[in-house]
């Protein structure tokens, strides 16, 4: 009897051996086949990141209904294009900054010109082009306000910056919220569900200055106000220090250039649904796959993937796409994009519009609003994203190209309003970035076992370089949860920890 069991034990053994090496066997085999659904910066990042991270053998597809860049875009005007969507960057912005050298494109630094707050009758505060003046004026107006915003933003931005590390490192997070606890702790988690007016408040800033200096930023950047998450809003007065920059010809170029160094694939349709398909077990790859339909020239189509990455906004009117078969079932989220109007005026500037006297010498290029009755939130001179030639750029037309922000489309009478005359006018309409209105509750990172979504991050803040974030952190978590790397996965205390390694 003892013998027999003690067979039956070594049986036991060599049978649990053997099993364990045919899942390390699987677990080595790369995936053999990814799809990305999205070609703007989320999805063409993602995919440079999973090339790097899977390697040359995994046949990565792109999916794009529209044109590669997503919103990334330029729109023509004057003979010139111009940025239609994301237009700036941070020189924090270290993914975006290493996409340009590796793909050897060129970086415009943004011009800075003067500015100035408008509230509908006067300006109550305009720019100098004299430093001391400017700072003047501010500690006059503002006190010590603005100091302490620039050095309040910047611990934000350092602490925001170990993303960085963690990513070289290959840490990963299952969901935005541990993404950013990992980073600032319970306080940038806290931002997420407090206004940024109420955060700057608990935080001592004057009514005065936020009303005046963070209610304009927020209109410019997202056309809501001050009760948009403290998260985004703290972001988003980074842009208003200086050293921000673009990249020469477009940031679109961008997208292009990652989809070709990743050697994907790029396949011009709509996907229209994704549905879980049990298989046979493929070397490889696991019990099963996903199936994704989508529409061509050609007609519809289908293919099995076993990861998919969700690059595009889940949410209706942005997306229609249905996910069949799935239990529980995956639910789109029911978050709202907010719609901006962008309108591009070839023309001259109505400075009798603003209060200045005839005649007039308006040398403002940006001029913001913190009266929310006004039929627009700002106004400003934008660049080609061509460098134009010097024989161009001295012509003495008088003309320029501005960018007016609006809720709603503008009239011909608005556009009188703004401008003595002007020759040409583009205007676009989308739904740029989600309806912030606080408390955030993150949509899921993880949507299935293999199917990642990219603009969960969204939810916290929309930018060009959050997008890029997100992108790593969905290729290194499907990455570890592939090969069961599950140490690489949602670690917190990292800062201490790799202050201790080092």
């Amino acid at each position: 009897m003892e013998l027999g069991a003690g067979l039956l034990s070594v049986f036991s053994v060599l049978i649990l051996g053997a099993l364990r090496a045919g899942v390390a066997q699987e677990l080595q085999s790369p995936p053999n086949r990814i799809a990305i659904v999205g070609a703007g910066i989320g999805g063409s990042s993602a995919a440079y990141f999973l090339r790097q991270k899977f390697g040359k053998d995994v046949q990565i597809d792109v999916f794009e209904k529209g044109e590669v860049g997503g919103r990334l875009a330029t729109l023509e005007i004057g003979g010139a294009e111009y940025e239609a969507g994301g237009s700036i960057l941070h020189p924090l912005n270290l993914h975006m900054k290493t996409f340009v050298k590796e793909l050897g494109l060129s970086v415009r630094m943004r011009s800075d010109g003067l500015g100035g707050i408008y509230n509908g009758e006067e300006f109550v505060f305009q720019e100098s082009s004299w430093f001391i003046i400017n700072f003047v004026k501010m500690l006059w107006y503002y006190g010590l306000n603005s100091l302490r915003m620039y050095t309040w933003v910047e611990d934000m931005l350092d602490k925001f910056a170990r993303i960085y590390s963690y990513q070289n490192l290959d840490y990963s997070f299952s969901t935005v919220e541990r993404l950013l606890h990992s980073l600032g702790g319970d306080d940038f988690t806290t931002r997420l569900n407090t206004s940024i007016e109420e955060t700057m408040l608990n935080s001592g800033f004057s009514v005065k200055y936020i009303n005046d200096i963070v209610y304009p930023a927020m209109g410019v950047d997202f056309g809501q106000g001050l009760k948009i998450n403290g998260f985004v809003g703290t972001l988003t007065l980074a842009g208003t220090h200086s050293g921000l920059w673009s990249v020469e010809g477009g940031n679109k170029r961008v997208c292009s250039g990652l989809i070709r160094a990743s050697d994907s694939k790029l396949i011009s349709g709509a996907v229209t649904s994704v549905e879980e398909k049990s298989l046979p077990k493929h070397i490889g790859s696991g019990e099963h796959l996903y199936e994704l339909s989508y529409e061509t020239s050609a007609g519809p189509q289908a293919d099995l993937y076993d990861i998919v990455v969700m690059a595009t906004p889940l949410n209706k009117p942005v997306s229609n796409i249905r996910f069949l078969g799935f239990h529980p079932p995956i639910e789109i989220m029911s978050k709202v994009y907010h719609q901006t109007v962008a309108t591009y005026v070839h023309g001259k500037i109505n400075g009798s519009f603003f209060g200045c006297p005839q005649p007039c010498q308006l040398e403002l290029s940006d001029i913001i609003t913190n009266n929310p009755k006004l039929f627009f939130s700002s106004i400003g001179a934008v660049s080609p994203v061509k460098a134009t030639t010097e024989s161009e750029a001295s012509q003495p037309t008088g003309l320029k190209v501005w960018k007016v922000f609006s809720p709603e489309p503008l009239t011909k009478d608005q556009l009188k309003l703004l401008f003595e005359s002007y020759e040409a006018v583009n205007e676009r309409k989308w739904l740029a970035y989600p309806e912030y209105s606080p408390p955030e509750k993150m949509p899921p990172v993880i949507l299935h076992d293999r199917i990642y979504y990219v603009n969960s991050i969204e939810l916290a803040a929309s930018a060009m370089e959050m997008s890029a974030i997100s992108a790593k952190n969905v290729a290194l978590l499907a990455h570890h949860r592939w090969y069961g790397k599950d140490g690489q996965i949602d670690q917190q205390n990292l800062e201490e920890r790799l202050k201790s390694e080092l």
